[in-house]
């Protein structure tokens, strides 16, 4: 019998994520000027208001005020009508020395033997159902919202925009796991206000519709934009008027949106949030990593969908463990253990060796902060960082590291493939 699965994204504009983006932005300008630094930067937003905590290790002064300020700005909280803008608001920074005895476990004379920043267990996944290995639902609804923000600094086919946005899609899947149609598409997009209220969720609707589902259909492969159909059923701002959004509207927090971060509810979470954390701290690399693994994994033909699974315990080098559940779709006859004991021989997963095959200690986090941390492009971006004395470096860094299929043939030969 078919079933119904349901993934939500939300925008660069939601609260959440504006906090997520100003602790990644600390990040990148810490390892810019110092690749050793040691960064937890939580930030708390409300109207009118930024509030930076954490722990810090590090070599070099930044402006954090300019940088929140100039993350928020470039986000599109740029009117005082918001209620929150990166021009006016307060930005008050509790930032203080990351503890020694945290650190001890860390740091280590000889750098191969970093032991982990914390415990913890970490999710990697990834399905062959999409060209970027990512659920359908979640990859289609960060698809809707990067697109609404387009449209929104475009100004053109849609001007009343405002940075605030959610997005949920509903796909009904057959008995053997393949989906066959989009049931229902949720969308909230907070708006200007409308000289005619009666006239404005009308003219909101039919936008969507008409403009912003179109553009989105023509990026997608053919077989996916067959799933779009006249039965789809839309629910788009169904609270009615959405002015009153972003910081103002709802206070935000670092490491809130961890699910719309990974896999959608697909898989399963260890828990530990991303954003406003150095690589030193395996709730991120590690999750990269196992992301990393499970994607050359199924792209290798080892199975159509993995789950990788790594544990940590704080200061120590080696993981706990690994595990692999393929849910059955391995073609071959090996077990998920005897796959998991291949994938501990391939791939090395201490924290140092996770830093150096991703790349992980450059300013590559800002990039992550919206529209999740999976299923990204890989490409080369040149970023230039400035401190408050007028240093400046120019960089090239290499994003999204952990979505190379790099170890494919490596895995193929494991396995026989």
């Amino acid at each position: 019998m078919s079933y119904l699965f349901t993934s939500e994204s939300v925008s660069e504009g939601h609260p959440d994520k504006v906090a997520d983006q100003i602790s990644d932005a600390l990040i990148d300008h810490f390892l810019a000027f110092d690749v050793d630094s040691k960064v937890a930067c939580e930030t708390l937003v409300t109207t009118g208001q930024v509030v930076l905590a954490g722990e810090v290790k590090s070599h070099t002064y930044l402006d954090v005020q300019k940088i929140a300020r100039d993350t928020i700005n470039k986000i599109g909280y740029t009117k005082g009508e918001y209620m929150f803008d990166g021009n006016s608001c307060g930005v008050f920074s509790a930032i203080h020395e990351q503890s020694e005895d945290i650190n001890r476990g860390v740091d280590r004379g000889n750098k191969e033997e970093q032991g982990a920043g914390d415990q913890g267990m970490m999710f990697g996944y990834a399905t062959s159902e999409t060209e970027n290995y990512m659920p359908l639902a979640l990859d289609l609804s960060h698809r809707l919202l990067k697109e609404l923000a387009e449209l929104r600094r475009e100004h053109k086919d849609i001007t009343y925009l405002r940075p605030d946005s959610k997005a949920q899609i509903t796909i009904e899947y057959s008995d053997d796991n393949v989906p066959q149609r989009i049931d229902s598409i949720v969308l909230s997009t907070q708006h200007d206000e409308f000289a005619d209220e009666n006239t404005m969720l009308e003219k909101i609707r039919a936008d969507v519709k008409a403009i912003l589902i179109p553009r989105v259909v023509s990026t997608l492969p053919e077989a996916i934009q067959k799933l779009f159909n006249d039965s789809i059923t839309y629910h788009i701002n169904p609270t009615g008027k959405f002015v009153i959004g972003g910081p103002h509207g709802d206070t935000g927090l670092t490491g809130r949106k961890i699910v719309v971060d990974t896999y959608g509810g697909k898989g399963a979470h260890g828990g530990g949030a991303f954003s406003g954390k150095d690589p030193s701290k395996v709730d991120r690399s590690a999750a990269y990593a196992t992301r990393h693994i499970a994607k050359n994994l199924v792209a290798a033909g080892v199975a159509e969908e993995v789950l990788v699974q790594v544990s940590y315990a704080i200061g120590v080098v080696e993981p706990m463990g690994i595990f692999i559940n393929t849910y059955g779709t391995c073609p071959f006859n090996m077990t998920d253990g005897e796959i998991a004991e291949k994938v501990s021989q391939i791939f090395d997963m201490r924290p140092y060796a996770i830093e150096e095959r991703l790349k992980l200690r450059a300013p590559i986090y800002s990039e992550t902060a919206a529209y999740g941390h999976m299923g990204r492009s890989n490409e080369t971006v040149t970023k230039t960082f400035t401190q408050p004395n007028g240093d400046s470096v120019t960089l090239d860094v290499e994003l999204f590291t952990w979505e190379k299929l790099d170890y494919v043939d490596r895995v193929k030969s494991s396995f026989g493939l």
